[in-house]
């Protein structure tokens, strides 16, 4: 498995990890997601959205 990057912050009630989306994007184009087997696309568009697909 890849080196992971660390959150920037956790949330202290309820513990919620915030990421920069460009961290997560580390060549600029798609991050791959995996959850329950199933993978997951996030992309970062021109226009500076984020879109998450199956």
């Amino acid at each position: 498995m890849q080196n992971l990057p660390h959150p920037r912050n956790i949330d202290d009630i309820d513990g919620t990890a915030s990421y920069d989306a460009r961290d997560l994007i580390v060549n600029g184009l798609k991050a791959e997601i995996v959850l329950d087997g199933q993978t997951y696309t996030l992309r970062i568009t021109r226009a500076g959205k984020l879109i998450l697909t199956k």
